[in-house]
């Protein structure tokens, strides 16, 4: 695969088939997709324009322009009574060679998204992150607030490109009685649909503080049901040593 990137914006052509679905139809589907950085965290898909419905695709006039990507024109996806309003956008002058011949589709405004066979979620998958589940005897142990939450020997640890290590930990080896239901679920296109729990610690109840993936995709199967917690937010001790909190996006 070849890498190509200009400013901020980083392109490099796939080898997977990708399909958008929208209103009970294939309006996209190629097996020459080209990944498109336009933010650090993750690749958005262009499809080659043939590769396309076209005659979904109604002119909307409006432009819209990227300092990197150049000026974009606007269209929105016509589908029976359905439309998704301002979901295409193309760059027939960017400065960008490869984007020319190419149409982004608005990833939410689709009803699915298929790599191959597969659906995947939130967002494309960087080629470039790899995720690796792994058991281990460390000795993991959790504080909130100078109290106990978890304490094991047996955690898994979870390592993704440019993140820190989560520690995935034993219901058995977790406080229960200290975490509560909460009603925030995120979802990842790594390993699926995330279940919070806020954690009471003294007198406070810290919100959403640790998570679990109770039917996780089939790459990170090996977290099913097992306990995580915001590193940022709570001191981790391993082997009795304190880590350093890890300085992300999500905290």
């Amino acid at each position: 695969m070849s890498t190509e990137s200009r400013g901020r914006v980083r392109t490099e052509r796939g080898a997977k088939r990708v399909r958008a679905v929208f209103a009970g139809k294939v309006v996209a589907d190629t097996t020459r997709p080209l990944l498109v950085w336009e933010v650090p965290y993750y690749p958005t898909y262009y499809f080659p324009r043939e590769d396309v419905r076209a005659e979904l695709i109604v002119p909307t006039g409006q432009t819209r322009r990227s300092p990197s990507r150049g000026e974009g024109r606007v269209s929105t996806l016509s589908v029976g009574e359905r439309e998704a309003i301002d979901a295409v956008t193309d760059y027939p002058e960017s400065p960008l060679d490869e984007l020319r011949d190419h149409v982004r589709l608005d990833w939410d405004a689709m009803d699915a998204w298929f790599e191959e066979d597969e659906e995947v979620y939130v967002h494309p998958r960087d080629p470039h992150t790899r995720i690796d589940i792994l058991p281990s005897s460390r000795h993991v142990r959790i504080e909130v607030n100078g109290v106990t939450v978890a304490d094991s020997r047996s955690p898994k640890l979870l390592f993704e490109t440019g993140l820190p290590t989560r520690y995935y930990l034993p219901k058995v080896d977790v406080r229960l009685d200290l975490l509560e239901p909460s009603d925030r679920v995120t979802r990842c296109p790594y390993k699926g649909d995330t279940q919070y729990f806020s954690v009471r610690a003294g007198e406070e109840l810290v919100p959403d503080l640790a998570w679990t993936y109770r039917t996780p995709l089939p790459e990170s199967e090996r977290i099913a049901g097992l306990i995580a917690f915001t590193d940022e937010l709570v001191d981790v001790y391993v082997d009795g040593k304190l880590q350093e909190r890890p300085k992300t996006k999500f905290a």
